[in-house]
């Protein structure tokens, strides 16, 4: 465990590769699982890594870590470890995506309750990216997706998000993630331009009917704006 743990800083892409090999085997023994907490932090740092299969053996020995029974995540690791799956949603990895959306879903249920606060920022970041894989060709990203978006609107009180996403209807959710935070329909909408270049058909179909949705709400606002102050 000792050797291993040292060799996952090695900037030897085949050394980590094979550290990581050796620490997944370890984890499958029930009794490693808080000695494996002791290589979090290296794990953490191997969540941006360009190797794809790095990236993926990280996640699943988090994955292991998190299945031990009664384990908290603490108010100061939850924000980093959300930081760093964020990003991993959109991999080209189907595998990656699935677990990285897993184990951002149990960082919401296992965060300690001080911990909740700090961590909304991020899990409101989460929102339009989950919901515009639910629209995913691979139904494990997809189900991932719907899971964990839903998990979040409960983490995130958004009782309204809860409520129209069991109708299952797209263009009701969409307005539901405008409709409770209309102030940043501008970021919203720099967010889904990148789902525009997707392959995936179904994904930027999603996209396009998001930005339709932004767009209305800003025309919206600006209206608004226009119609009080001449009033005013």
């Amino acid at each position: 465990m000792k050797i291993m743990s040292s060799c996952l800083q090695s900037k030897c892409r085949e050394t980590c590769r094979l550290a990581l090999g050796g620490l997944v085997v370890l984890s499958k023994d029930p009794s490693m699982a808080k000695p494996l907490r002791s290589v979090s932090r290296s794990l953490l740092k191997l969540l941006g890594d360009a190797d794809g299969e790095v990236v993926s053996m990280s996640l699943s020995l988090f994955k292991k870590m998190l299945q031990k029974k009664h384990l908290l995540i603490s108010s100061i690791s939850a924000p980093k470890l959300a930081e760093a799956l964020l990003p991993l949603f959109d991999n080209d990895n189907s595998q990656v995506q699935v677990l990285s959306i897993y184990l951002f879903r149990k960082m919401m249920e296992l965060v300690v309750d001080e911990g909740k606060k700090p961590l909304k920022t991020i899990v409101n970041q989460s929102l339009l990216p989950l919901f515009l894989h639910c629209h995913e060709e691979n139904q494990h990203v997809a189900e991932a997706s719907r899971e964990t978006l839903h998990c979040a609107a409960g983490f995130l009180e958004k009782t309204d998000l809860q409520r129209v996403m069991k109708t299952e209807q797209p263009l009701k959710i969409d307005e539901c993630l405008l409709a409770e935070d209309r102030s940043r329909a501008a970021q919203h909408l720099r967010r889904a331009l990148r789902y525009l270049r997707s392959p995936q058909e179904p994904l930027r179909e999603a996209a396009v009917r998001f930005i339709g949705s932004a767009g209305r709400c800003r025309r919206g606002k600006r209206e608004e704006l226009r119609a009080h102050s001449q009033a005013i």
